[in-house]
């Protein structure tokens, strides 16, 4: 009797099917296995290269190692509105040390995803300082990202972090890393997370060029950008909810960074009553423990075109002054944490 030719080459072909299964099943364990020993991100995951720190890249990748830190006990969130606040001078004011964890295009939802993140890696955080923006004024209840963000990296969830693995760029990350942990003093990101634009922005050219002129001289238009007028704004909402899971004693400052004043709403239109309606809002949510720091109104240096690359970006002299109001936020909101009661 003859054997059946098409039965034995299903049969093979399952075979084969099954092998190429378990081959891939084992080189996706393997790699896994290798992803977690290595850690590419420092996220404090377990690890066999026990060196801390990640190699100088951005700070949408840095923040997973910067924001489960130890060494720092306070921290500012927020984009590059925010991100020229030095967290050594905070220190150096306050005693306490900051890290720096702005990420330059990002809006409420990403922000709040850093803050949620250091907040879970240091439950005794002495201070969060917080930039709110116009991103913050969004009416889309979901907070969309602006840009793509990391946020499997600041996963609380396994599944979440380990999908996240499964990218070509970690793929690249893993053997940088493993490179840069085998040096006997590879240079590390900045700690702190501190990063000065203005080399950046003085290697794109003179400020004062026509183009950066006429930018800083726009005209905001009379209606507030689709989805920004309110009368609901679900940042607050969620802000509140972040305020409320902080302990009593833990300094929180609101910030609405400076913005060159030919740029600004105009008093009278719906733009400029939408957006006092979102900053009241914003401010409402960190009441009555939390301080405010607004500098998006109508002051003398908002009108100094030295003091800005464009509408929304200053420059040192004014982050100085920024800074040294936030300062004076962060010393009342701990003289005032020091007589709340502790949990």
């Amino acid at each position: 009797m003859r054997a059946d030719p098409s039965g034995e080459t299903e049969a093979a072909w399952r075979r084969f099917s099954v092998r190429l299964v378990v081959a891939a099943g084992l080189l996706l364990a393997g790699y896994l296995a290798l992803a977690l020993a290595v850690d590419p991100y420092d996220t404090g995951r377990p690890r066999l290269l026990d060196r801390d720190g990640v190699r100088p890249q951005g700070p949408r990748t840095a923040t997973a190692s910067r924001g489960r830190d130890p060494a720092f006990t306070a921290a500012v969130v927020g984009n590059s509105h925010i991100q020229l606040i030095r967290p050594a001078a905070l220190r150096a004011a306050t005693g306490i040390p900051f890290v720096q964890l702005s990420v330059p295009g990002t809006g409420p939802g990403e922000q709040l995803l850093v803050a949620d993140y250091f907040l879970r890696h240091h439950p005794q955080a002495r201070a969060l300082v917080i930039g709110a923006d116009a991103f913050w004024c969004t009416g889309d209840p979901d907070l969309p990202m602006q840009r793509p963000f990391p946020a499997w990296l600041l996963a609380e969830d396994w599944a979440g972090y380990l999908r996240g693995l499964l990218r070509v760029r970690v793929v690249g990350e893993i053997v940088n890393r493993i490179g840069w942990a085998m040096r006997s003093a590879p240079r590390r990101a900045a700690p702190d997370g501190y990063w000065d634009y203005e080399p950046d922005y003085l290697n794109l050219g003179d400020p004062d060029m026509p183009e950066r002129v006429a930018s800083r001289a726009r005209q905001a238009p009379a209606d507030p950008d689709p989805g920004e007028g309110g009368p609901d704004f679900p940042a607050a909402t969620a802000l509140r909810a972040l305020a409320e899971r902080l302990r009593p004693d833990t300094a929180l400052v609101l910030v609405f960074p400076p913005v060159f004043a030919a740029t600004q709403a105009r008093p009278g239109t719906p733009r400029a009553a939408a957006q006092a309606a979102c900053r009241a809002a914003l401010a409402g949510a960190v009441a009555p423990r939390g301080r405010v720091v607004d500098w998006s109104g109508d002051r003398p240096e908002l009108h100094d075109p030295t003091l800005f690359f464009d509408a929304s970006h200053y420059r040192q002299p004014l982050a100085r002054r920024l800074e040294a109001d936030i300062v004076a936020a962060l010393r009342d909101g701990a003289a005032a944490g020091a007589d709340a009661p502790r949990p």
